[in-house]
C-alpha cells in the first residue's frame, strides 16, 4: 500500500508560510505585503479573502501555526525520547540547527512579534500569550507524567521557554550558539537534580 502524496499547500497556507518567514527574518514591522505575497506566490486580492484584517491578522495567524508545529515537535520528542531530559535537549537543539543553517538570520516568530507589539497589538499579544501558555503546558504536562511535582514542573517549564526564547536572540545577535547552549545545559542539570 502506498502512502498518498502530500497535497500542495493552500493558499491560505501558503500566506501564513510566507508571513512565518518574514517574521523570522524581519520581523514583524520589517514585513511589507508585496514580499509576502510574492514569497506566497498570490495576488494582493486573495491576502484580503483569507485574512480581512490584513496584515496583523495574518499575523495572528502564523503565530498559532508556529505554535501548534511547537506543540507537534515537543510532542513527537516526548515520545520518541527515552526521558523528558533528552526531549527538551533535542528540542532547543533543533532550534540551534535552524538558527545555524540560516547563518543565525532565522529567529523565532514569536519572540519577533513579541518584541515588536506594542498595547494597541491586542490580538496579536492574546495570541502570543496563549501560544507560549500551551508551550509551557506541554512541557509542564510532559514533566509531570515523568515524576516531577505539578509546581517544580510549571516552573521548570516557563524557565525552559524563557531560555528558548532568550537563548535564541542572544545566539542570533552573536552568531554564535553558545549562550543558548549553556543556558540548556545549566537548566537540564536542574531538572537532573529534582530526582
Amino acid at each position: 500500500m502506498t502512502t498518498p502524496a502530500p497535497h500542495p499547500p493552500t493558499t491560505r497556507e501558503r500566506l501564513i508560510g510566507a508571513m512565518i518567514h518574514t517574521l523570522q527574518h524581519t520581523g514583524l514591522h520589517g514585513a511589507g505585503l508585496s514580499d509576502i505575497l510574492a514569497q506566497a506566490q498570490a495576488p494582493k486580492g486573495v491576502l484580503y479573502h483569507h485574512f480581512p484584517g490584513g496584515k496583523n491578522e495574518l499575523a495572528v495567524a502564523a503565530i498559532e501555526s508556529t505554535v501548534s508545529y511547537m506543540c507537534a515537535m515537543l510532542d513527537k520528542l516526548m515520545l520518541s525520547e527515552p526521558d523528558a531530559r533528552s526531549a527538551m535537549k533535542a528540542w532547543i537543539g533543533r532550534a540551534l540547527r535552524g538558527l545555524d543553517g540560516s547563518g543565525f538570520e532565522r529567529g523565532c516568530p514569536l519572540a519577533a512579534v513579541a518584541l515588536e507589539s506594542t498595547a494597541a497589538d491586542v490580538a496579536l499579544r492574546q495570541a502570543l500569550a496563549e501560544g507560549f501558555a500551551a508551550i509551557r503546558a506541554r512541557i509542564a504536562a510532559a514533566l509531570v507524567a515523568a515524576g516531577h511535582g505539578e509546581a517544580r514542573a510549571q516552573g521548570f517549564a516557563a524557565l525552559m521557554v524563557a531560555a528558548y526564547e532568550g537563548g535564541l536572540l542572544q545566539a542570533r545577535v552573536a552568531h554564535d550558539a553558545t549562550p543558548m547552549l549553556q543556558a540548556t545545559e545549566t537548566l537540564l542539570s536542574l531538572l537532573d537534580a529534582q530526582f
